[in-house]
């Protein structure tokens, strides 16, 4: 029996069969998982057909793995009658090395008349391929989002440069990089500092300096001359470093993070799992119910009643753009504890018995005895990767903020930046009053960052223009108060906190961009989505360093 695939335009993939002799053995679909919809009409067939077909008959089905487990496709009759063959991707740069360059094979490195150039950007797209794909499990510091990159976009680059180089005198290094960076492999990136990342990247690894035999493509690893293909695979053997951050252009800090990251991933699995029963354990410890009726009660002891806005709108005189904006602030934390505190309440009923419990309230009753902020809390409130003890904390803090602001509406001497909802807001309010005091136009305005050498404790008033801002931590790097530049981190530091930071609006045209670092701003590790702004900060070493090894700016840790 033969399973036929076939899909005409327009139509949806179909499958029929045919009795065929002994040696028509086995049929194969491959990549089902860009059919989800016709997977129920094949476990069908499967069904249908699975009784008086040859003895011998096989049928292979392949497929990319599920980005998370709510993207599972596969029909569970077909997964539990099939043998699972996984083949794991290469792990290290090692393995990721050998097996971007098995793409390849002799008759690849001399199919170029100009043989030098081809093997030498050959093999430092195959060291690129390789970085890109390794750099993720460092998480948000390797890539702001996970991305698809496949074999398909390394040998199709290597077309695309055998064809390049076949027709033009000189090696068009620009062109190149261009197609490399912003089609080929920039065709999957959909966030702009990724985009940064994968440039940088190249703009390091293919230049004119790699044929003089002066490109490092990390530290102690030499782009390997003129070899045959045998050769290049010995000298990977032979001269590719340790496994190490360092073969991405990362600190050794990033593999810290990433270990410490998935220990706690691991012992969240596994309290999760641990038995919910509300009945007393062994020791006469206290159930489950009554924790979560003691934290209930402790949190709407600690919640002040929210924020009088009319009130507060009755103090002011005028309405400048600082004082929108914590306006906005008090309106957004009103929101966010009186659902708290709703929510609270109406469990507080539910474990009295004088409600029925919901599966909202059932929900929320498992976060707070395993330590999570609720789902309908997280809806209303800022990004953070806190448990709950330390959100609950980090949210009683930022009442006391905006309690202390609005008590006379003058400005804080240093402003806790993350301890805004919004800190674009703010970011926005400064330039907006030097707009509006210099009469300038906001659209040609920048914020200028200068990092000072003072703490919080250090300052008792705010400056005549612009703010002082405090509350960031820098990753992958840190600030030196000495020399008042960019430093590499020290081990084990990971999140090193920034001194005050003095930020005012200028006109774009007067802004100094050179030695600087154009740093990313992010609330959370999580970064991607959390963008806040971009602050400049100098630095001594090439911008390059610092993107290579994922630096920003951090409000929360």
């Amino acid at each position: 029996m033969l399973f036929t695939f076939s899909s005409a335009p327009g139509h949806n993939l179909s499958i029929s069969v045919s009795q065929e002799g002994p040696e028509m053995e086995a049929g194969a679909a491959v990549n089902i998982h860009l059919v989800a919809k016709w997977l129920s009409s094949l476990e069908k067939k499967l069904e249908q057909h699975s009784e008086g077909s040859h003895q011998e008959f096989r049928i292979f089905i392949s497929a990319e793995p599920a980005p998370s487990p709510d993207g599972h496709i596969i029909p569970q009759g077909i997964l539990e009658n099939s043998i699972k063959i996984t083949n794991e991707p290469p792990t290290g740069m090692h393995a990721n090395l050998h097996k971007a360059l098995d793409n390849f094979n002799q008759d690849t490195l001399e199919m170029c008349a100009r043989e030098n150039e081809f093997k030498s950007i050959l093999f430092a797209l195959c060291y690129f391929h390789a970085v890109v794909a390794e750099r993720r499990k460092f998480g948000p510091q390797g890539w702001n989002r996970s991305y698809p990159f496949n074999t398909g976009d390394l040998t199709i680059s290597v077309n695309v440069l055998y064809n390049y180089l076949e027709a033009n005198s000189k090696v068009p290094y620009d062109d190149l990089r261009y197609l490399f960076g912003e089609i080929m492999y920039g065709g999957h990136i959909t966030d702009d500092w990724d985009r940064r990342l994968c440039k940088t990247y190249l703009e390091e690894f293919i230049k004119p300096e790699m044929l003089e035999g002066e490109l490092f493509l990390a530290p102690g690893f030499p782009l390997p001359g003129n070899m045959d293909y045998n050769g290049y695979h010995q000298y990977i053997d032979d001269a590719l470093p340790a496994e190490s951050p360092y073969l991405y252009g990362l600190h050794p800090n990033a593999e810290i993070g990433f270990l410490t990251q998935t220990s706690e991933k691991l012992f969240r699995t596994v309290l999760e799992m641990q038995p919910r029963d509300t009945n007393t354990g062994e020791g006469g410890g206290a159930t489950r119910e009554e924790k979560v009726k003691a934290l209930l009660d402790e949190i709407l002891e600690k919640l002040t009643d929210e924020f009088n806005i009319l009130e507060l709108m009755a103090k002011v005189e005028e309405r400048t753009p600082y004082i929108v904006v914590a306006f906005q602030e008090c309106e957004r934390m009103n929101i966010l504890t009186s659902e708290i505190k709703r929510s609270l309440k109406e469990l507080d009923l539910g474990l009295k018995g004088e409600l029925t419990m919901t599966s909202d309230m059932e929900n929320l009753q498992n976060a707070l005895f395993l330590d999570t902020v609720p789902e309908s809390w997280t809806r209303r409130a800022y990004p953070s990767m806190a448990g709950l003890a330390g959100w609950f904390a980090d949210l009683l803090s930022r009442i006391k903020e905006l309690e202390t602001w609005t008590g006379d509406f003058v400005l804080p001497s240093v402003v806790w930046l993350a301890g805004f909802f919004n800190p674009q807001s703010f970011l926005t309010a400064i330039m907006q009053s030097m707009a509006r005091k210099n009469e300038w136009p906001l659209d040609k305005m920048t914020l200028q960052c200068d990092v000072t050498k003072r703490n919080r404790e250090d300052l008792s008033s705010p400056p005549r223009e612009g703010a002082y801002v405090h509350g960031l931590f820098m990753e992958g790097a840190r600030w030196d108060m000495q020399t008042g530049m960019m430093m590499d981190a020290r081990l084990k530091d990971l999140t090193p906190a920034m001194p005050v930071i003095f930020i005012k609006a200028i006109p774009a045209d007067k802004q100094d961009t050179r030695s600087m670092y154009p740093c990313p701003v992010y609330k959370t590790r999580q970064r991607g989505p959390t963008y806040v702004w971009t602050f400049n900060l100098k630095t001594k070493e090439n911008p390059s360093k610092w993107v290579l090894a994922g630096v920003a700016l951090l409000l929360q840790i």
